[in-house]
């Protein structure tokens, strides 16, 4: 770039530009969510048939090309936004050594180099130091040439000139950069010209976010940062405190970092972690395209000792070595983000409210928090802590767990709002006898789910305090005793199904007040009494035993699985207390003391 461009540059005009990108991010956004928490919402409640069934399909395909335009168009907005950061620094830069320039009577030429008069002392035959002519030099061993020949010089104005004219290379090298860095970035930020939003597009989405974040570093560098001490409270008084510019920056270049953060509003995660959610799975459909399928001979019989046997053939083993570790996580991955695709498309049908990601990774097992209602604004809130060998790819159940929960609390709420939330933040242990024996997944997510309950706190909007009762199930009522125990809890009621011992030895410990741990042990459930041994407290005492102190609710189903059963008292039982009618759950008759002697 040279003097004159930079000169005549506006860098406010890129900003412009940014701003008229960033408000049709907003107009799309808008309406994306109009198509799919209103229009197709409508239409699945009044229409039925295959016609209805395709025409709802045709807005699903709408909706995603609204929120592609949104995060392209987001993306170009940061990008614009930085590019004027930068150019407008370098621009301050040259004007300042222009004026400087010109404040000691320099002349600065069209190439950017600097004259300089005449000037100094008369030496010995009584003549004055001639002047001259220096160009700007930015590499550091010859800038450091230059101004030790400049300090050598007698006339005083050649440093003067070096300094200003090293100002004027420094500047423009700085645009020239910005410039030569932004531009192949900006050119990339182009759709395909067709209206299908594929995986592919997805895909490269996620290249440009991530191309775009790299670039624009410097520029997020300069912007107000999250807080140090992570704590909820703190990360929502930065996010209120940051204007809308920084705000979009903020979601554009890091949606993965915005939505991680506990005490942010739940339409500003949902928005985010969407981002991540769709660019990870076309960038994880589109890798899985490219493996090669699994050989379908994967069995084949030898005799071994005269008894036929049931071995992977050659090539299945090779396909296996080289493929099949990725090839099941991109599986099971794609397979949990589709139940969470399932539950998006899936509002409006039968009243179910819109749907709120408030967490999502497919690293490793992968982390899935799903909301159905939005949590800020709801009288009544439950978060669902799922147990042994939970992870992304068998999150259906745990989200399907919640809607059904959400059903009958809409119902016993009696017009109060009521959100149920999936809380998969943690690592749970993979395997019933290797690894849910050992305390140490509770007490390693303990924290995060404290910081979560935390988080709902910070951003909570609505005209109450509201209502938060924690449901947890398995290993995760262990997780919730590690968290009680080592921390602040900020629940109002505690219910625990199939416990397998919660750390404590009574549900006074629990840091909810008194009368307000709630417990549901169902016939045919071995869980309990197997899992007192390495989770119960003192005396290995569990949610279950009469001494714990717990409200022992009815429980109508079988098993370690049926809590969640429709039409079940043990479901219903759970609603209540989650809307605060405690008074009307059906309990157990306590045991009788004399049952023994009887």
């Amino acid at each position: 770039m040279d003097l004159a461009t930079l000169k005549a540059l506006k860098p406010s005009e890129y900003s412009e530009a940014a701003d008229g990108y960033r408000n049709t991010s907003d107009m799309a956004s808008a309406a994306k969510d109009r198509v799919e928490n209103q229009i197709a919402v409508a239409m699945r409640n009044s229409l039925k048939g295959e016609a209805a069934t395709a025409a709802i399909g045709q807005l699903g395909e709408l909706g995603k090309n609204f929120h592609y335009i949104q995060v392209e168009c987001g993306l170009v907005s940061a990008a614009l936004e930085a590019f004027s950061w930068e150019m407008q620094a370098a621009k301050s830069k040259l004007d300042a050594a222009l004026e400087g320039a010109r404040a000691a009577k320099l002349t600065v030429n069209a190439d950017g180099s600097v004259t300089y008069p005449a000037g100094g002392e008369k030496d010995a035959d009584g003549k004055i130091p001639d002047g001259g002519t220096v160009s700007g030099l930015t590499d550091g061993t010859a800038a450091a040439i230059g101004r030790q020949s400049a300090n050598i010089d007698p006339n005083p104005n050649h440093r003067l000139a070096q300094d200003y004219a090293d100002q004027i290379a420094a500047a423009l090298k700085e645009a020239t950069e910005a410039d030569e860095k932004w531009a192949p970035k900006l050119r990339a930020l182009k759709a395909d010209d067709d209206l299908t939003v594929s995986d592919g597009d997805w895909s490269d989405a996620s290249s440009d976010t991530s191309g775009v974040k790299d670039a624009g570093k410097k520029y997020l560098d300069s912007l107000p940062q999250p807080p140090e001490d992570g704590l909820p409270a703190s990360n929502a008084a930065w996010w209120k405190g940051l204007d809308a510019e920084q705000q979009a920056a903020w979601i554009s270049l890091r949606p993965d970092a915005v939505g991680a953060l506990d005490g942010l509003p739940a339409t500003v995660r949902d928005e985010a972690n969407r981002i991540v959610f769709d660019e990870t799975r076309g960038k994880m459909q589109t890798e899985l395209n490219s493996i090669p399928k699994p050989p379908l001979n994967e069995w084949t019989w030898i005799t071994a000792g005269g008894y036929p046997s049931k071995v992977h053939t050659d090539e299945w083993m090779d396909w296996h070595r080289q493929y099949g570790d990725r090839y099941e996580h991109l599986t099971k991955s794609l397979k949990g983000m589709q139940a969470i695709q399932n539950r998006f498309d899936a509002t409006g049908t039968g009243g179910l409210p819109e749907a709120y990601l408030l967490g999502f990774s497919a690293d490793k097992d992968g982390r899935a928090i799903v909301a159905n209602g939005n949590p800020d604004t709801a009288d009544h809130r439950a978060v669902y802590v799922p147990g042994t060998t939970a992870e992304l790819g068998k999150v259906s159940g745990d989200i399907n767990r919640m809607t059904d929960l959400w059903r009958v609390a809409n119902t016993e709420a009696h017009g109060q709002s009521v959100s149920t939330i999936t809380w998969l933040g943690y690592d749970a242990p993979d395997d019933v006898v290797k690894d849910a024996p050992f305390e140490h997944y509770a007490y390693d997510g303990a924290p995060a789910f404290r910081s979560f309950m935390d988080g709902l706190d910070a951003s909570h909007s609505g005209d109450s305090a509201g209502h938060t009762t924690v449901i947890a199930h398995s290993y995760g009522t262990t997780l919730v005793g590690a968290a009680a125990e080592t921390g602040h809890l900020k629940a109002d009621d505690l219910v625990f199904a199939g416990s397998p011992g919660v750390k404590v030895s009574g549900a006074d410990e629990l840091d909810v007040p008194k009368g307000h741990v709630w417990n549901e042990e169902a016939d045919g459930d071995v869980v309990p009494d197997l899992g007192r041994w390495g989770h119960g407290g003192n005396g290995f005492i569990i949610p279950s035993d009469p001494e714990f102190g717990a409200n022992q609710m009815t429980t109508d189903t079988e098993g370690h699985s049926g809590y969640w059963d429709t039409g079940s008292d043990s479901l219903r039982n759970q609603a209540l207390v989650m809307v605060g009618k405690g008074d009307d759950v059906q309990l157990k008759p306590p045991p009788d003391p004399w049952a023994h002697v009887k």
